[in-house]
């Protein structure tokens, strides 16, 4: 049976404040908001100095002005409350109507006990709390329950979201200059799934146009033994193809005319992608739809599309194209849907592929493109938002470019004209596991210079090897203690009362569905993986100055080593939600 998700520490906190809050508005101790009042957001931080807390909330000073009240006057009221929650031992007296997120709340607090220790007023209206450690210690053996699902939470409002991504044209081998789009797509997709919300993993290649056909000329021209055109491609993995073309297709192509290459491109096309999804489940990316261009046109959904926005008035005619109006949503000039030729633009697939996505039932769309796409991302979203879609469920998230760099070098590459690095020459040098970490350590929006030399050493200088190690580490002191008899207890048995060490390293650990909430909300990663190496310094800091295996102390060492089952949990955790491995042994 699988463990129930216990909402993040700091949301069973904020609940905390916000019972305070209602109790002594219930008692008189502070006004009701006037009813004009825009609603105040309850936050709950960490503060800058951990002197004045593990967290902190500035309701008082957002709450000052409607009620018209000093903040220290308030942050005090709201301190007593806080302290009665204590003395209640969390028990909620809220109404019945609760949010289901405050429900969770409560009810994960009638289990743990009240998270609030001790409660500081400072200037200028700070609320400064310490958690209690019996309610640490509480969470800790929850977390131990909860096991690999540690870290998950629950969404307040789950949406189904359609993640698309790669979305590399077939028409070469994944290389690294693809690569940054798999990563960053692949980690949020695990973000957000573990913050509660259905994924699908969605792959968009193109099989429709002039480049498809430009691939399939230049693998004709080379199996006939022609030259290959101008605008083909080259390398050698154009030569394998045209080895491995059939005879009896390039006869039906050959024999077509004109559709030659159209043909001969299509089943290029297939063998490169069957390639891509190969190379991309080397690296542990999945897809659970693979969608054609091509299928847009031949299901009906481009023309579907066109007809829907024609019929609210947002398409016209004008020299033999038709366009989408889209400057009355604010564009700086209208876009073309289809040519005069009677041939549809990129934007007729991308307004297909909108329609025909909502219709198969998603809250969300994220797209993730490169960075040169940013032309692009208006003239969608004005379409979506033609169509009746609203225009905030479409997001782009387009990602900078990465140089690789090898001795202080930059490594270039250029697909057509076939001299490029394959990912999977990638991750035979570097390892999936760093390969996934350098990725997912960078915002997308900035640019990364890709040390592959850094990447393959195994030394703390490389951050991965460094987090890896900390649970190595952690597993053989819990094989030695295995081998001297002595196990952990089933609790932290109130080893954190007195010892401020391993309370911090016990709060940091029981931090990581924060984490998962904040990266799945910002739709970025980084914070994932500074959380694993501050976890890993803590623990290594820990380890340091205190023995965990002391056979003349079995009592000590049994909630120590609870402790540091704990802290590997956490960074097994941590390092599965990005896709990398935590071994036992280094």
């Amino acid at each position: 049976m699988t463990a129930p998700v216990q909402p993040p520490v700091r949301a069973l906190v904020r609940r905390a404040v916000e019972r305070a809050w209602e109790r002594a508005v219930a008692t008189g101790a502070l006004p009701a908001l006037p009813a004009d009042a825009a609603p105040v957001a309850i936050e709950v931080d960490r503060p800058a100095n951990p002197d004045h807390g593990d967290l902190a909330s500035n309701l008082a000073m957002k709450l000052a002005r409607p009620l018209r009240r000093p903040p220290l006057e308030i942050a005090s009221a709201l301190a007593v409350e806080l302290e009665r929650d204590v003395e209640a031992g969390g028990a909620a007296d809220a109404p019945r109507d609760r949010a289901p997120d405050a429900e969770a709340a409560d009810a994960a607090t009638a289990v743990l006990g009240s998270p609030i220790g001790t409660v500081e007023v400072a200037a200028p209206g700070f609320i400064n709390i310490r958690l209690a450690p019996a309610f640490v210690e509480a969470a800790a053996d929850a977390a131990r329950v909860a096991g690999p699902s540690f870290g998950h939470v629950a969404a307040a409002r789950p949406q189904h979201v359609n993640v698309e991504f790669v979305s590399a044209n077939p028409t070469g081998p994944l290389h690294i200059g693809n690569a940054r789009g798999a990563f960053v797509g692949d980690l949020l997709c695990r973000v957000l799934e573990a913050a509660g919300h259905r994924v699908t993993r969605e792959y968009y290649f193109n099989d429709f146009g002039q480049q498809v056909w430009n691939l399939g000329g230049s693998v004709a021209a080379i199996r006939l033994g022609t030259g290959i055109p101008e605008d083909g491609y080259r390398g050698e993995y154009v030569h394998a193809l045209a080895a491995e073309l059939p005879n009896d297709l390039l006869a039906r192509a050959v024999a077509s005319g004109d559709q030659r290459d159209r043909i001969v491109g299509e089943w290029a096309s297939e063998r490169i992608r069957a390639g891509i999804e190969a190379s991309l489940a080397h690296l542990g990316v999945r897809f659970d739809v693979w969608k054609s261009e091509g299928s847009l046109y031949t299901d009906g959904s481009v023309e579907a599309a066109v007809a829907r926005l024609r019929a609210g008035g947002h398409v016209y005619e004008q020299d033999g194209a038709t366009w989408f109006r889209s400057t009355a949503f604010g564009d700086d000039k209208d876009r073309v849907i289809r040519k005069s030729t009677g041939d549809w633009t990129y934007f007729g697939s991308d307004i297909g592929y909108v329609a025909e996505k909502f219709g198969r039932g998603f809250d969300h769309l994220i797209y993730i493109w490169g960075a040169d796409h940013h032309g692009t991302v208006a003239r969608v979203r004005n379409a979506a938002e033609a169509m009746g879609f609203e225009k905030d469920a479409v997001e782009m998230l387009l990602i900078a470019w990465v140089r690789f760099v090898r001795d202080g070098i930059e490594v270039s590459m250029s697909k057509r004209a076939g001299e490029f690095i394959t990912l999977d020459d990638l991750l035979a040098e570097v390892g999936v596991d760093a390969a996934r970490w350098f990725f997912g350590s960078r915002a997308h929006t900035s640019g990364i210079d890709f040390d592959i030399e850094l990447a393959k050493k195994q030394s703390n200088e490389n951050p991965v090897y460094y987090v890896q190690y900390a649970h190595a580490r952690i597993s053989s002191i819990l094989r030695k203690a295995a081998e001297a008899g002595l196990r952990a207890t089933g609790s932290l048995d109130g080893a954190l009362a007195d010892d401020s060490i391993s309370r911090d390293l016990a709060i940091l650990a029981l931090r990581l569905p924060e984490v998962v909430e904040d990266a799945a909300a910002a739709h970025e990663t980084q914070g994932v993986t500074a959380y694993a190496t501050d976890l890993a310094t803590a623990f290594h800091a820990f380890y340091r100055d205190r023995r965990v295996v002391d056979p003349d102390d079995p009592g000590t060492s049994a909630s120590r080593l609870a402790l540091v089952e704990l802290v590997r949990l956490s960074l097994a955790n941590a390092l599965g939600l990005l896709g990398i491995s935590a071994p036992d042994s280094m």
